[in-house]
């Protein structure tokens, strides 16, 4: 199988060597992106399918086709490592924004026992997925009473006046009864038959296919759906099945409508993607909740949504949503914004690369949410040209509000949370 690995906004010529990709390939992989409800309408947003090259754009995951796999990591910088050693690193540091985002729990042994500088991405969530299954699998399948509707010779549970005095008042040897039965084959057991039986048609290493066949056998009795057919709005988690929350959270990920199989030249293939811009908002609105957490400040995010402009008839139009909101009751202390796009050097550029858009949309948020103190946040790396955090510091003429430009470095996940915080440390001020 052909496998190739790049960062995104990377290219990959087309060629045999070992750091090209055969122009068949290419067609296939490039087929799937297309198809991938990330690629927007003229079906370039995952890669840019040129004459000589493809070329990633700001999405990252996998997506193979036809015996072949195309693994497209974020541009993390990890110091003083290089190649395949590299790789792994940022294929853990994705990991890690990922289980952050959907609330998944990793520990020690699983870290350590992964293989990161080998394994892909896909290979990686799926022993994770598998793994933590099995281990859910041997406390017991969860079970619960579900309402049954039968006729019956005997009398069950609850007898169904309506139809017994109509649809069965010529055969009186029947009774239409309503019961409760104790069942394994509910929407949650479904669901993760449902990424069993996907996740097996694409495993490749030997033991995912191992944990997935044992999967397979332990689900016999579970009705097998199709994805468009599963009911997440019937799956209840409770303290009798808390624990299941991590699994539905992975299961959701690789049955979402960010993971779909296509056909493209006869050939099954897949492809499974996330938007960085997203991962990175998230990942950070979560670390903040955690770094503030002993503060009287709340974080909330993707919230606010009040309206720019009001028409003729009060209508109003143009919502905004800001990316996070850092609150002190009910006052806005702070507007954060997330970029997952590099900031360049003062000596290249003097705006460092910030959009224009970008500055004029935290004015808004500015004056729209009453709040002084406006955040635009980016990833750091090592061509900045600074250190990491405040990299610029901004007045807005005519008003008393400030424009911050910060930097994080996700490559380093110790103490991030500690960072955070030192961002947000004038808003702190005054609760210390």
């Amino acid at each position: 199988m052909i496998r190739r690995t790049i960062l995104e906004w990377e290219t990959l010529r087309y060629g045999d060597a070992a750091d090209e990709i055969p122009a068949h390939a290419a067609d296939r992989i490039a087929a799937v992106a297309a198809a991938s409800p990330l690629a927007g309408r003229g079906g370039g947003g995952v890669l840019d399918h040129g004459r000589k090259a493809l070329r990633a754009r700001g999405v990252v995951g996998v997506i193979a086709a036809g015996g072949c796999a195309l693994e497209i990591l974020p541009k993390i910088d990890i110091p003083n490592e290089d190649g395949s050693q590299a790789t792994g690193s940022i294929r853990r540091r994705l990991v890690h924004m990922l289980a952050v985002a959907l609330d998944l729990k990793i520990d020690a042994g699983q870290v350590t026992a992964l293989d990161w500088q080998r394994e892909t991405l896909l290979e990686i969530l799926i022993r994770l997925f598998s793994e933590k299954l099995v281990n859910a699998v041997r406390q017991g399948i969860p079970r619960r009473y579900v309402e049954h509707a039968d006729d019956l010779p005997a009398l069950r549970g609850r007898l169904n006046v309506t139809r017994q005095f109509t649809t069965l008042a010529v055969d009186p040897s029947r009774l239409a009864c309503r019961y409760d039965a104790l069942t394994s084959d509910i929407a949650l057991n479904r669901i993760m038959k449902a990424a069993i039986t996907r996740l097996s048609r694409i495993a490749r290493t030997t033991d995912n296919q191992r944990r997935l066949r044992e999967l397979t056998f332990a689900y016999a009795d579970i009705a097998d759906l199709p994805v468009q057919a599963l009911r997440w709005d019937d799956v209840v988690l409770d303290r009798t099945n808390g624990r299941w929350r991590e699994l539905l959270n992975l299961a959701r990920l690789l049955l979402g409508e960010r993971f779909q199989t296509t056909s493209a030249g006869g050939s099954d293939g897949f492809s499974l993607l996330f938007e960085m811009n997203m991962l990175f908002e998230e990942y950070i609105a979560r670390m903040l909740k955690r770094a503030l957490g002993d503060t009287d400040l709340r974080v909330v995010s993707q919230g606010g949504r009040l309206y720019c402009l009001e028409a003729d008839d009060l209508r109003q139009v143009f919502q905004t949503r800001p990316d996070i909101l850092i609150k002190r009751g009910d006052a806005v202390v702070q507007v954060v914004d997330t970029k997952w796009k590099r900031i360049t050097a003062r000596i290249d550029d003097p705006k460092r690369g910030v959009s224009q858009a970008d500055v004029y949309q935290m004015m808004a948020y500015g004056r729209l949410y009453e709040c002084e103190r406006l955040t635009l946040l980016y990833p750091h790396h090592d061509q900045a040209g600074c250190d990491e955090g405040l990299i610029g510091d901004y007045g807005v003429n005519s008003c008393q509000d400030r424009l911050e430009l910060f930097s994080i470095d996700v490559a380093r996940g110790d103490d991030i949370k500690a960072r955070l915080r030192s961002m947000c440390q004038s808003g702190l001020k005054e609760v210390q």
